[in-house]
C-alpha cells in the first residue's frame, strides 16, 4: 500500500470482498491508493460514490487507461480479472489465456463470488446479526457453506502444489481465502473438518503480499475472531445488528 500519487485507487473497508483485491496488488506488487468506506455511517451510499458504483456496494477502484481515459470497475471477481489482464504480464497470479488451467482459474473464482461468498454472508447474516430465530435458514445456509467447504478440501487434497489449481498461486485462492479466514463468524465451529483448506489457508498467511494485503485499510480482524467463545462471537454479531436493520430499510426505499 502507498500513500503517494498512483493511477489506482481502491475504495475499501476490510470486509472480506475488498481484502481480495488489496491481496491480490500486493502480490502483483502495484502502488496503489486507499480510500476507506465508512460502512456504517451509509458512505457506499452517497451520491459521489455511486457515481463509481451505481449498486453502493465494495470494493471498487478507479484506474487510468493507456489513453487517459478513467476507468470504474466494481465488483470484486471483476476486479480481480481486470488486474490480471492488464497488469499481470508474468503471470504470477494467474495462467496464459486459452489454457487449461486458466478456465480452471475461472471456474473457481466464479465458484466463489456465485457460490461461497453469497452462502456464506446468509450464513453470517443468520448466524450472527438476525433479529430472532431462524433454524431452517440458518440450517440452510451453515449446511451448504459445509458442503463449499467440503468441496474445496477435496480440490486441494487432488492438487500437490497446495494450490486450487496448477503449481501456483492465482485470483481463485485469493478470492477465497479472505472468506475461509470468517469460517467461525459464518457458522462453521472449526476448521480442522477440513485439513485441507486449514493447510491451505495458512501457508497462504505466510506470503508477504496476503500478509500486507489483508491489514489494507485496518489491521485483518476474522483469524482472531475464530479463537473467541461463541457467546462473545455473537455478541459481536448483535451489535451490528441495528446498522445492518437500517441499511436494509434504506435499500428498501
Amino acid at each position: 500500500m502507498s500513500t503517494e500519487k498512483h493511477n489506482i485507487t481502491l475504495y475499501c473497508e476490510g470486509t472480506p470482498n475488498p481484502l481480495k483485491i488489496s491481496i491480490a496488488l500486493e502480490e502483483l506488487g502495484l502502488k496503489y491508493n486507499v480510500r476507506p468506506i465508512n460502512l456504517f455511517e451509509h458512505e457506499q451510499k452517497e451520491q459521489w460514490y455511486l457515481d463509481i458504483n451505481p449498486n453502493g456496494r465494495i470494493p471498487a477502484i478507479v484506474d487510468t487507461d493507456e489513453n487517459g481515459q478513467q476507468l470504474k470497475i466494481w465488483e470484486s471477481g471483476a476486479i480481480l480479472q481486470y488486474l490480471v489482464d492488464r497488469y499481470d504480464r508474468d503471470h504470477k497470479i494467474s495462467y496464459p489465456r486459452g489454457t487449461k488451467e486458466q478456465w480452471e482459474m475461472t471456474s473457481w473464482l466464479f465458484w466463489q463470488v456465485g457460490g461461497l461468498g453469497p452462502m456464506q454472508g446468509q450464513a453470517n447474516h443468520f448466524e450472527m446479526s438476525a433479529f430472532g430465530d431462524y433454524p431452517y435458514a440458518l440450517k440452510r445456509y451453515v449446511n451448504e457453506t459445509r458442503r463449499l467447504y467440503r468441496t474445496m478440501d477435496k480440490a486441494l487434497a487432488k492438487n500437490p502444489s497446495g494450490y486450487l489449481v496448477g503449481d501456483h498461486l492465482t485470483i481463485a485462492d485469493i478470492a477465497i481465502w479472505p472468506w475461509a479466514t470468517a469460517y467461525k463468524y459464518s457458522g462453521l465451529s472449526q476448521i480442522d473438518e477440513f485439513p485441507h483448506v486449514k493447510e491451505w489457508m495458512y501457508r497462504l498467511l505466510a506470503r508477504p503480499g496476503f500478509e500486507k494485503g489483508r491489514n489494507v485499510p485496518n489491521p485483518h480482524i476474522y483469524l482472531q475472531l475464530n479463537e473467541l467463545p461463541d457467546e462473545e462471537l455473537k455478541k459481536i454479531g448483535r451489535e451490528r445488528s441495528g446498522w445492518i436493520q437500517e441499511a436494509m430499510k434504506r435499500d428498501a426505499e
